[in-house]
């Protein structure tokens, strides 16, 4: 039986993209990666990071409140992402529950109050309040003076769409009238590159204008690369006054594994999240799909397996957006749908460059939007216009 939709009432982001809607889009349209070199012990590695204009928003941020010197960019770019969706949601002084997750936390201040730990054997006052994962939800709501229930969790990199989950389950159950969620995620610090790099996952420096290579399933190595960003979207039930960009179908599933960041050859934590969204959206079929594709050897060619499984007379038109800002983990899942409502907004479908589409429709009402992280957690979120 579908399910009564929620509508999407509006969304800010942060990333290499840009912060505003024009901007993100002309990205998009331009067809090219926005990917840069940084230093990394002895050598160089790509990154997707906020552009220097955008940052000085950021900054200006801390000029506001000298407590947010205090906290992680992860926090930072959620409190920004936030502000934006809220503001053009007219939600300033209401009470919304508040749901934004990250993979990994504040990372960057964590790297940094353990290194003090090692030199000095003894820790920050604030070490332990600014770097638990709840702060992140805790200072957006702090930020923006509202009130409701503030959670964060982290899903490894399906957390932007699993917090899209939690906020339908508050506002099905009747807990809630408005959901703010998302995902933010500031993984460029040198530890969290060292592990990317240990797991072989990371791309290689070499000559090519598209270096993340999501969706080429014939590449012979993985080619993911971090990129830092936030997104943040308003949620609340469909009524007659917001009738435009809702969701759908929704679906999850997980998988047994082998060792901790395996997928199954065909996916099935992804067959189970796309079937399930079908069946509650009430569809058998979805005019495109936004692919997690993190640009990795098993997780491109996995999911592809998995969709093909779920559509096996006609797959939908396929794409995604990691070829252009690489993969920011917990918040790469609102990253993709902040894609996906684009897309239908201007009816443009943005192809990838490694893959060609047989059909592209004409005309783009339903789009997929999957992710999956380490630990086999799947989610699917089907939106329509």
């Amino acid at each position: 039986m579908p399910i009564n939709p929620i509508a999407i009432v509006s969304s800010g982001s942060i990333s290499a993209l840009g912060t505003s809607k024009k901007s993100v889009w002309k990205n998009y349209l331009s067809g090219k990666s926005l990917f840069s070199k940084v230093p990394f012990q002895d050598e160089e590695v790509y990154v997707s990071k906020i552009t220097e204009e955008d940052r000085k928003e950021i900054i200006s941020l801390q000029a506001e409140n000298q407590k947010y010197h205090q906290i992680d960019d992860t926090v930072l770019n959620a409190i920004f992402s936030a502000r934006k969706a809220i503001k053009k949601a007219g939600w300033e002084k209401e009470t919304v529950g508040v749901n934004i997750g990250s993979s990994r936390g504040a990372t960057a201040l964590f790297e940094k109050y353990h290194q003090e730990f090692l030199s000095k054997k003894v820790s920050s006052t604030l070490a332990s309040p600014s770097t638990t994962l709840g702060n992140i939800s805790s200072w957006v709501m702090q930020d923006l003076g509202i009130e409701g229930v503030a959670l964060s969790h982290s899903i490894t990199c399906s957390t932007a769409l699993h917090s899209v989950l939690n906020a339908v389950a508050w506002l099905e159950s009747g807990m809630s009238k408005k959901f703010l969620v998302g995902g933010s995620e500031a993984p460029l610090t040198p530890f969290t590159i060292a592990q990317m790099k240990a797991l072989k996952l990371y791309a290689p420096i070499g000559k090519t204008d598209f270096p993340n290579r999501s969706m080429d399933f014939s590449k012979d190595k993985n080619t993911m690369i971090l990129g830092e960003a936030a997104a943040s979207f308003c949620l609340e039930k469909t009524t007659e006054k917001n009738k435009g960009l809702k969701i759908i179908g929704y679906g999850f599933g997980s998988e047994k594994l082998k060792h901790s960041v395996s997928i199954s050859s065909d996916a099935q934590c992804l067959q189970t999240s796309m079937q399930m969204a079908l069946k509650k959206a009430g569809l058998k079929h979805v005019d495109a799909i936004v692919l997690h594709a993190p640009g990795t050897k098993k997780g491109d060619t996995s999911e592809l397996s998995a969709i093909k499984q779920v559509f096996p007379e006609e797959l939908p038109a396929l794409t995604s957006n990691k070829f252009y800002i690489g993969h920011s983990f917990g918040a790469s899942g609102a990253m993709s749908l902040e894609m996906a409502m684009l897309m239908l907004e201007e009816q443009h479908f943005i192809e990838n460059p490694f893959y060609s589409n047989k059909n592209i429709p004409k005309q783009l009402n339903t789009i997929m939007v999957n992710a999956v992280g380490f630990g086999g957690n799947a989610v699917s979120v089907i939106v329509s216009r």
